[in-house]
């Protein structure tokens, strides 16, 4: 019986946890936090319900126009109870998930691990030790800090402390105009918060669809929420009840707190990677190849510690890939391009396969449609104006390459595109399936016909 090693408990390590189960291994999962890691304690889980919270209240809020009467001129939020709501979901899950793992026969153990030479792996410096034949490091990131900008857990947060607030912010300054900076931005600005995005680029979002950026921007506009575009932070200070956060060409803005989400750091420190030989690039992740080896033999790795396209389910898909190449199951090296990827901003951006820049650039040979959401009947039922659906497809043959979908919801609206990305279906094939009328999902479709190009 071979034995597995599995240092983390996230995504990446209790999904390798359960592939390895079921091909038979002996496996131990040693993880200090909890099962499920960041992504279901601190990060994805927390966040996506405290923007499910700002969902609801911005569609209450806009309902006017679909003739709702609510009685009141706004819609308040008890930001305690709906933090006490996000802390005990995320417990629930964690718990839901170490059942799970549990049941499958993996063996738990509750402490820090690190790797040793021999193939051993030593917890909590020596109290407990084993020897593994396969080895997988899913130890994940924690957010950036800055010297400048030193988190203190009650003004200066980071996106794993705003859960401790009892009451919402009066005017959050979010420095980083990323997913992470994006979504607190859109969610605390729905919530009733005056929110200011510092961002250093010239748009929000810029490792994303320009078309969806512009569509993002336009929509914090009108709800109020600034962004101060080529604008770099320099320090963040506190001051009296509030914060003062310094830019670099001399202007301050005042708030009462601060978000940092300005990147995230492998957690590599003490894992013994030096003395068995596990090399790390040069941004200090690990370095692995497309089934997540390392470069030390029967060492794999998996998730944020990888800098491998940090979402959650690609940290999954590295660590079940991992167990299916170092147990000798039928396997498929990782392929970037049929990952699906969303923005819980509202409204959402779902991306899948090639982009809009790589065809600008030339990159790929693609020709695009982009249609409005606007003119899609059922939008126009659900009070929809803002978003659209672009579909990407080779000139030659058809074949779907890629998508964009801004709309509510658009985690959901782009899975047909990410199956017809990953089966490299046509055009044809996607504009004859059938779609219900009305639905959202029928601009997709559309798409697709207007895509259609005779011989």
């Amino acid at each position: 019986m071979t034995r597995v090693a599995i240092l983390g408990g996230g995504p990446g390590g209790y999904e390798a946890a359960l592939v390895a189960a079921q091909l038979g291994a002996e496996v131990t999962l040693v993880d200090r936090d909890g099962v499920g890691g960041s992504a279901v304690l601190t990060d994805c889980v927390p966040s996506k319900t405290l923007i499910a919270t700002a969902e609801v209240v911005t569609d209450a809020a806009e309902s006017a126009e679909l003739g709702v009467e609510l009685g009141h001129d706004t819609v308040g939020v008890d930001l305690r109870r709906v933090n006490q709501r996000v802390l005990a979901l995320a417990k629930a899950q964690s718990a839901d998930t170490t059942a799970a793992v549990e049941k499958a026969g993996v063996q738990i153990l509750r402490g820090t691990g690190r790797l040793a030479p021999g193939d051993r792996v030593v917890v909590d410096d020596g109290a407990h030790e084993f020897v593994a034949d396969v080895a997988l490091l899913a130890t994940g990131a924690r957010p950036r800090i800055l010297p400048e900008a030193e988190p203190d857990g009650e003004r200066i947060l980071t996106w794993e402390q705003v859960y401790d607030l009892d009451e919402l912010p009066e005017h959050l300054v979010v420095v980083g105009s990323g997913v992470t900076g994006a979504e607190f931005a859109s969610a605390y600005s729905a919530l009733g918060a005056d929110v200011t995005l510092v961002s250093s680029r010239d748009r929000v979002l810029p490792g994303e669809d320009a078309d969806a950026a512009y569509v993002l921007e336009e929509v914090f506009a009108r709800r109020g929420l600034t962004v101060l575009s080529k604008s770099r932070a320099a320090s963040v200070r506190r001051s009296g009840d509030g914060v003062v956060v310094e830019l670099t060409d001399g202007r301050t803005v005042r708030g009462s707190h601060c978000l940092m989400a300005v990147g995230s750091v492998p957690n590599t420190e003490g894992l013994g990677l030096s003395e068995c030989s596990v090399a790390l690039d040069d941004h200090g992740f690990i370095k692995v190849d497309r089934v997540s080896r390392t470069s030390a033999r029967g060492v794999y790795a998996a998730g944020d510690v990888t800098g491998v396209n940090m979402l959650a389910s690609v940290a999954a898909m590295q660590g079940r890939t991992a167990m299916w190449h170092a147990l000798g199951d039928a396997v498929s090296p990782l392929n970037l391009k049929t990952v699906a990827a969303n923005v819980f901003t509202d409204p959402e951006i779902a991306t899948v396969g090639w982009s809009q820049a790589a065809v600008d650039s030339g990159d790929i040979d693609a020709v695009a449609v982009k249609l409005p959401l606007a003119t899609n009947a059922r939008a126009k039922m659900l009070g929809i104006r803002d978003g659209f659906v672009k579909l990407f497809c080779r000139p030659g043959t058809g074949i779907i390459v890629g998508g964009v979908v801004v709309a509510p919801r658009a985690s959901e609206l782009i899975h047909p595109i990410s199956m017809a990305v990953e089966a490299s279906l046509t055009v044809d094939q996607m504009a004859r399936a059938f779609t219900v009328y009305p639905s959202l999902s029928g601009s997709v479709a559309e798409a697709a016909r207007q895509l259609h190009r005779r011989d």
